[in-house]
């Protein structure tokens, strides 16, 4: 009996000391939280689910400025770059998508904020992730002096069902203004810079949507805003939506004549997202003439993000060999950086 108590008193203790030791680990990944919504009128209850982690430049980078007082100089101002996990819009993978991408970025001289947007985990729909980063782009813009930022370099890369949401900021800025609709006024642009979808959601049409992705966003028939019509006895949870919903949110045919610069990279083994949605996407934007890189693997699966020890990272290093010439080529980063 003793014996057995003391079993249960180690389990506990391992149990414990791990998340102490995680949860120390995850606290190193960022200096600061910014709360989006704290005293936004109407928006306070939304404080605890949107967070903006903010995870500071390495100032040993080569692009970073090489002294404080360089802060004041044009030409020595950061980058910035928002990053948007995936996880089907129902939940967010953190530690890979998110802390990991910002440890790279910042790095390379980028102030890198890792975005924890609203999803239907907690029965978050449209267009609560869009206002997100939406608040996110004009937090940055407004504080951009104080974060040593250049305004004009403040991008947004994101996975799977976040890359779908990086993208819908680039092709929406103009045209869904969520932020005017609470009332926020602001002059700062909500048109990030550069966008970079990795592995992303792409399409609502039902030959390629990622189900979970859409249902997630869209919502259930008898959910706000996105009410689905058409209920019938064989599609009992309504995830039956209307041909313009589906177009609406399709990102391959809203590219506009200005979307921002554009890196797609994606495997054509993914086993998640059908591989086809990139190859709708950048067919979009050469149509347009959008200056993009598209970049793919013909193994690599899926949700590997940045993590250091995944196979694909192993193996391709695709931030270093792909990402980080592009981001060189389109003026982000200095050739020398």
């Amino acid at each position: 009996m003793i014996s057995s108590h003391k079993d249960k008193f180690l389990k506990l203790f391992l149990f414990f000391a791990f998340f102490c030791v995680t949860g120390l680990s995850f606290a190193r990944d960022y200096e600061k939280r910014i709360f989006l919504w704290e005293n936004i009128p109407k928006m306070e209850t939304q404080k605890r689910d949107t967070i903006l982690y903010y995870c500071p430049a390495k100032r040993n980078s080569a692009a970073a400025p090489q002294n404080d007082n360089a802060l004041q100089s044009e030409a020595s101002q950061f980058p910035a770059v928002i990053i948007c996990p995936g996880g089907s819009y129902h939940h967010l993978g953190m530690p890979r998508e998110g802390f990991a991408t910002a440890r790279w970025f910042s790095s390379h001289g980028f102030q890198a904020f890792v975005l924890r947007y609203r999803v239907a985990y907690n029965c978050h729909h449209y267009p609560d992730q869009l206002e997100d980063l939406q608040m996110a782009l004009v937090y940055i813009r407004e504080h951009a002096e104080e974060y040593g930022i250049d305004k004009n370099k403040i991008g947004a890369i994101g996975f799977s069902a976040g890359g779908h949401l990086v993208t819908m900021a680039g092709e929406f800025a103009s045209t869904h203004d969520e932020l005017s609709k609470l009332g926020i006024k602001t002059s700062e642009s909500l048109r990030p810079d550069f966008v970079m979808p990795i592995y992303p959601v792409v399409s609502m049409q039902d030959d390629i949507s990622h189900r979970w992705s859409r249902r997630s966003l869209l919502g259930h028939q008898w959910s706000e805003p996105n009410a689905t019509k058409g209920w019938r006895p064989w599609n009992f949870w309504g995830h039956s939506y209307s041909k313009a919903l589906k177009d609406e949110f399709s990102m391959e045919l809203n590219v506009p004549d200005d979307m921002p610069p554009t890196f797609i990279l994606a495997c054509e083994d993914d086993p998640v997202v059908i591989y086809e949605n990139s190859v709708r996407l950048e067919k979009a934007l050469a149509d347009k003439n959008i200056p993009h890189l598209f970049v793919t693997y013909p193994r690599g699966g899926h949700g590997f993000g940045m993590k250091e020890t995944s196979a694909i990272m192993k193996e391709t290093h695709w931030n270093d060999r792909d990402l980080l010439p592009w981001l060189k080529e389109i003026g982000i980063l200095n050739q020398e950086s």
